[in-house]
């Protein structure tokens, strides 16, 4: 699928999702510290976003040592931030044009391990652009990790951002690969490499707080029903349990999973129970380059 230029109002969406993303980023890494309720840190961030005009592109994901994603407290959720590494991970949209991005908080002491993701990033957003292929940004991103001695979570990749969906083609691998897709003037392109210092695999844990609305379906029980009418007001996007009125929702959502009408999202763990950094940028493929949209969260941003 051939995307051809951007027009304004669609790249000034872009920009606008990108600039709420980095000013509420920035506010929050400095939150994320020992003592600190995760869930004040997520809802300060969300409730920023919605006051700036814009909307969530998905919920507030804080994902903690092993956890590489899908990591977001539950509703009344007290758990506090130790001495831990933590992703943290913002999606904003304004008109459905979606800004995602990462950084990675860390107070173990692992800071090579924080700077193998960051590094990587680097070279994966100078290596892209129009005509490249993403396997050859891949290759950038693995480069750098295995240089530093740790391991890309391989089953992880980056992705494209279209207007209401948060994850679309092309897949940005985190690892060389030969035969792959080029990226495209008029993609919006999230980069988001991943480093551990385990094997470099990710599988579900139990824990799961994010969903998605899958198809429009009737049903017939009181409480999903009422259920699906607020989360048929998130446009498609993830949302979080604990977004629903009701202080009860999980039968519902169950309800609503069992009948295939929306989709959980598993928190995605490092299958070695090793630690995990982030760092993730959103960028627009141009004629003749890249923007980054979200520029401002990462030190090589200059």
């Amino acid at each position: 699928m051939s995307h051809g230029p951007l027009d304004d109002d669609a790249v000034e969406s872009y920009r606008e999702a990108g600039a709420v993303l980095v000013e509420a980023m920035n506010e929050a890494r400095s939150m994320v510290e020992p003592g600190r309720t995760q869930l004040e840190v997520a809802e300060w961030v969300e409730d920023f976003i919605r006051e700036e005009g814009a909307g969530l592109a998905f919920p507030v994901n804080l994902s903690v040592d092993p956890e590489a994603s899908h990591a977001t407290p539950s509703r009344d959720d007290e758990t506090e931030f130790g001495e831990e590494m933590v992703c943290l991970d913002v999606g904003v949209h304004v008109d459905g044009y979606i800004a995602d991005a990462a950084v990675t908080v860390d107070h173990t002491g692992n800071v090579e391990l924080v700077e193998a993701a960051e590094m990587a990033l680097e070279a994966a957003v100078d290596e892209a652009g129009p005509g490249v292929e993403v396997g050859v940004v891949g290759k950038a991103i693995e480069d750098v990790i295995r240089g530093y001695g740790y391991t890309p979570v391989l089953n992880l990749s980056g992705h494209g951002v279209e207007r209401y969906d948060a994850h679309t083609g092309p897949s940005v691998p985190n690892r060389g690969v030969d035969r792959s897709v080029e990226l495209e003037p008029g993609q919006a392109v999230a980069i988001e490499p991943f480093a551990t210092d385990g094997r470099g695999k990710v599988g579900e844990g139990t824990k799961e707080e994010i969903f998605e609305l899958e198809r429009e379906k009737s049903v017939r029980d009181r409480r999903a029903r009422q259920a699906l009418e607020e989360i048929e007001e998130f446009d498609g996007l993830p949302f979080a349990a604990r977004w629903l009125s009701d202080d009860r929702a999980g039968v519902a959502l169950r309800r609503l999973k069992q009948a295939n009408v929306i989709k959980g999202y598993p928190v995605l763990k490092e299958a070695d129970d090793a630690l995990v950094s982030q760092a993730e940028h959103t960028l627009l493929i141009t004629e003749d380059g890249v923007e980054v949209t979200t520029a401002g969260i990462h030190d090589f941003d200059g």
